[in-house]
C-alpha cells in the first residue's frame, strides 16, 4: 500500500505517492494546508477501497467482509449477520434501500422471535459496508440499541453452573471465561503453544494482534484454573484448549445453554462470565487499571464508567459528606 502526502506545488496541493519506483501526483483542488489534509484522506480511501464489480448490496457486503476478514476478531458473527439479511438486500443496489424496506426487514425477524440487538447488527453490517465503500445512496431506518445487558453471576450462581456443566470442554470453557475476563472468541481460538503452565500464564493475545490489542499480553492461571488446565493438556488431542471429540469447538452456545439449564438459572450468556469476571474484580477492590487490561480497554476511564458502581468504595465519601445529624440523633428529638 503506497504512502500518500499532500504536497504543495505551484501553489495548490497534491496528493503524492510512490507507484512501481515512480513517484505521482493529483491534484486536490485547495491551496488551504488543512482542507488538505481531509482531502487526501479522502484521495487515500478511495484509492485503496476494492472495486466492486456488480454494484448489488451484495457485491458491497461480500467485498467489505473480504477485507475485513483478517482485520476483526469476530468475523464470524459479522458473515453471521450478513447470512440473515443477504436474501432480503441481497440482490437489491444500494439505492433500492429504503427506511420502509429495513421496516419489513425488522418486523420479519421480530416474527422469528429475533430482538431488536439483533436485528441493529444486521442492518448496520449492510450501513458499514456502503459507508466503508463511500457509497451514500441507500437510507436505512434501524431499531435502537437496546440497553447493554447487566446479567453477572454471584458465586454461589458460578458454582451451580459448574456443577450444571457435565461435559468436560464447557466446564473448562467456564473457568477459563471467569479466571480470564476473555471473549467467547479468543477462548475457542486459545491454543496450548499459549499457555505456558510452568510458569502460570496464559497467552491470549495471537501475534497478528500484538500491535493492535490493548489488553495484558498475558494472564495469569489462578490456582482453582491450573489442575484444570493441566489435566486437560494432558488428554489433548488437538492443539486447542477447547476442544470436543478430537476438533476444536466452534460453538459453545448449546453446551452452555444446557449448563446454564442444568443449574436452574435464567438469561445467562457465555458473554455473561465476562461480565462477571469484571464485576468480581471491581468488587474485591482490584484497581481499574488492572481490569482494564484484564478486559482490553484501551483506557481504565472505560472500566471505570461500567464497572466502578461495584467497588467497596463507591461514592462512600461523598454520602458520608451528606450526613448532618449526627451519629444516632435521628429519632431522638434532637439536643
Amino acid at each position: 500500500m503506497p504512502t500518500y502526502r499532500a504536497k504543495l506545488y505551484r501553489g495548490s496541493y497534491y496528493a503524492v505517492w510512490s507507484e512501481q519506483g515512480k513517484t505521482k501526483r493529483a491534484a486536490l483542488h485547495t491551496t488551504d494546508q488543512q482542507q488538505a489534509k481531509r482531502s487526501l484522506i479522502d484521495f487515500e480511501r478511495q484509492r485503496e477501497a476494492p472495486q466492486v464489480s456488480g454494484g448489488t448490496v451484495g457485491d458491497y457486503v461480500q467485498t467489505y467482509l473480504t477485507y475485513k476478514a483478517s482485520r476483526v476478531r469476530d468475523i464470524v458473527r459479522l458473515r453471521g449477520a450478513w447470512a440473515n439479511a443477504e436474501p432480503m438486500f441481497g440482490y437489491l443496489r444500494p439505492d433500492q434501500i429504503t427506511p420502509e424496506l429495513c421496516e419489513q426487514y425488522a418486523a420479519k425477524r421480530r416474527k422469528l422471535g429475533r430482538g431488536d440487538g439483533t436485528i441493529l447488527k444486521e442492518i448496520n453490517v449492510i450501513r458499514q459496508a456502503l459507508n466503508w465503500s463511500n457509497v451514500t445512496s441507500a437510507r436505512f431506518e434501524a431499531p435502537s440499541a437496546p440497553p447493554p445487558r447487566d446479567r453477572w453471576l454471584t458465586k454461589e450462581e458460578a458454582v451451580r453452573l459448574m456443577d450444571g456443566a457435565i461435559q468436560p470442554h464447557i466446564k473448562l470453557y467456564i473457568l477459563l471465561a471467569l479466571a480470564t475476563a476473555a471473549r467467547r472468541g479468543a477462548l475457542l481460538d486459545l491454543t496450548w503453544d499459549r499457555v505456558d503452565l510452568k510458569r502460570g500464564m496464559i497467552d491470549l493475545i495471537t501475534p497478528d494482534e500484538t500491535n493492535r490489542k490493548k489488553r495484558a499480553k498475558s494472564i495469569p492461571i489462578n490456582d482453582e484454573l491450573l489442575p484444570e488446565l493441566e489435566a486437560a493438556a494432558a488428554a489433548a488431542q488437538t492443539d486447542y484448549v477447547i476442544e470436543y471429540g478430537g476438533e476444536k469447538v466452534l460453538n459453545i452456545k448449546k453446551g452452555f445453554a444446557a449448563a446454564v439449564k442444568r443449574a436452574g438459572l435464567v438469561d445467562v450468556t457465555p458473554h455473561d462470565l465476562r461480565h462477571t469476571a469484571a464485576v468480581w474484580m471491581a468488587e474485591s477492590g482490584t484497581p481499574f487499571e488492572q481490569i482494564a487490561q484484564y478486559l482490553g480497554h484501551s483506557s481504565s476511564r472505560i472500566t471505570y464508567q461500567v464497572y466502578a458502581r461495584f467497588s467497596p468504595g463507591y461514592l462512600r465519601q461523598a454520602a458520608k459528606a451528606l450526613e448532618f445529624y449526627g451519629k444516632g440523633s435521628i429519632g431522638r428529638g434532637g439536643a
